[in-house]
């Protein structure tokens, strides 16, 4: 998939030019990160097709979708996208199974089954919305985008308002989802540890440029750690390298490595709540 898009915007410090210019292989989990006016949601509503650029292409498994020089604009309609943002946009008076098979261009029973199992909503299927909590009509939300069978799944914050439980656990589903159904996913996010679980590559725009892109470790470690530091974080992450173990943690905003030998990891594990300390300018890790 190839992006190249240009539109002028209005931000807090003025008029800018969102000039994008990104390549994503198919399959990937893509996140696009930074802060907020940047042109995150401009460039998703652009590839969905919800908005107009000023200029550029849009080339997805070699169909184009966008070519300003060639005139081709095809419609939200003839673009293969599921879209999944903040609001749910669920219809009130259908039923769970209803919405979702509202987003299949003809019904298939067994796909219908299949996304009410990955997204546990089985036995919801008869229910309306109304009577859904907030984290049950956003998994209708994605199993009705995922029922037209996109080529990209296009996801703007979706689990932005849920609280962290019931966040992680729908970051395992749609990390499910998105294996199950071979996807292309853009995720928008300012979660760290929600990007470094779910993206297989980072996109970083500020001020409607990508500054940076990379593998989340890439883009976001902080490995730089002084003689007395004592830390408190999140095992994002525990690798196997040769000998050792690297171990991710979430700090703030920042993310940390350390090595740690077999013994310090045993009874580690992702999620755990850590302490991250130096003795004599070596980096160890405690669980808190």
């Amino acid at each position: 998939m190839r992006v190249k898009l240009k539109k002028r915007l209005k931000g807090y410090r003025g008029d800018f030019i969102l000039d994008v210019d990104l390549t994503a292989e198919e399959g990937n989990f893509i996140t696009i990160f930074g802060r907020s006016g940047a042109g995150k949601t401009t460039l998703i509503r652009m590839i969905a097709g919800l908005l107009n650029p000023d200029d550029g292409f849009i080339e997805v498994n070699g169909k184009v979708w966008y070519d300003s020089n060639r005139g081709i604009n095809l419609p939200p309609q003839k673009r293969n996208v599921g879209v999944v943002f903040q609001e749910y946009a669920l219809f009130p008076n259908m039923t769970v199974e209803e919405n979702i098979l509202y987003g299949m261009e003809r019904k298939d029973e067994e796909l219908l089954e299949k996304l009410l199992m990955l997204t546990e909503l089985t036995e919801l299927k008869n229910r309306k919305p109304q009577s859904l909590s907030g984290g049950q009509k956003q998994r209708v939300a994605l199993a009705r985008a995922v029922a037209r069978k996109p080529d990209i799944l296009l996801l703007d914050e979706p689990l932005s308002a849920l609280d962290i439980d019931m966040r992680r656990k729908l970051q395992e589903e749609l990390l499910q989802i998105h294996h199950a159904f071979s996807l292309t996913t853009f995720l928008i996010s300012h979660d760290f540890s929600e990007i470094f679980r779910l993206s297989d590559r980072v996109f970083v725009i500020d001020n409607g440029k990508v500054i940076k892109e990379g593998k989340p470790d890439q883009i976001f470690v902080q490995e730089r750690l002084s003689g007395k530091v004592k830390f408190s974080g999140e095992i994002l992450q525990i690798k196997k390298e040769d000998v050792v173990y690297i171990v991710s943690v979430l700090v703030g905003n920042n993310i940390i490595k350390v090595v740690a030998d077999p013994e310090e990891i045993q009874d580690l594990s992702v999620g755990d709540r850590v302490i991250v300390a130096s003795k004599a300018f070596n980096p160890f890790i405690l669980k808190s």
